[in-house]
């Protein structure tokens, strides 16, 4: 799967190919969908979510130019699979989920694979974890009509933040980074689909 969507598709992060090689995605998605698992296509999840797609877990990391030692918000653990990547590469990742039942299973995932780097809450990401901040990386797995302010406000100076923005009909994923206390500057990164976030 690295090589064929990750690597084969334009992403040479080595940080994000050793991470995605190393996390057993099988783990991550419901029993009857196990044998998909390495495909490059989301999947569903309980509540009506779904696990993305290989490629976009994987431009999503890349983007946030992680080098090792961050600490890193994720909003919408959903599976774990994020959260699980990026704790392969970051010194702590904080993720937070709206959907209680996610956030336990999340949690025995972590703990059952050893995945001692990450914390794990029930709440809601627009709001982001103001306790841990400021974060040098923020990446959200849910697509927002606009950036929430709370979410930019936990970014350290330097720190960058991944977020798909747009409605249901059109969504483009935007790269913010904090390049001053007050001044962020933005760039499109490419057309997405996710679920929103509520």
């Amino acid at each position: 799967m690295v090589k064929r969507d990750i690597a084969g598709r334009g992403i040479h992060d080595q940080f994000v190919l050793k991470a995605m090689s190393e996390v057993p995605r099988e783990r991550f998605v419901p029993d009857r969908f196990r044998e998909s698992a390495y495909d490059d296509a989301p999947l569903p999840i309980p509540g009506g979510q779904t696990i993305s797609q290989p490629y976009i877990v994987g431009l999503m990391i890349a983007a946030l130019g992680l080098q090792g030692g961050e600490r890193v918000l994720d909003v919408g653990t959903g599976s774990g699979y994020g959260a699980a990547v990026l704790s392969r590469i970051a010194d702590h990742v904080y993720t937070i989920e709206r959907h209680g039942s996610l956030t336990e299973t999340a949690i025995r995932r972590f703990s059952e694979l050893g995945y001692d780097n990450i914390n794990a809450r029930h709440g809601d990401g627009r709001l982001g974890w103001s306790e841990y901040a400021p974060y040098d990386a923020i990446v959200v797995a849910a697509a927002s009509s606009t950036v929430p302010d709370a979410l930019l406000e936990q970014l350290r100076v330097g720190g960058r933040l991944v977020i798909p923005v747009g409605d249901s009909a059109q969504q483009t994923l935007v790269y913010i980074e904090c390049v001053a206390s007050d001044r962020f500057a933005r760039r499109q990164l490419e057309s997405v689909r996710f679920v929103p976030l509520v």
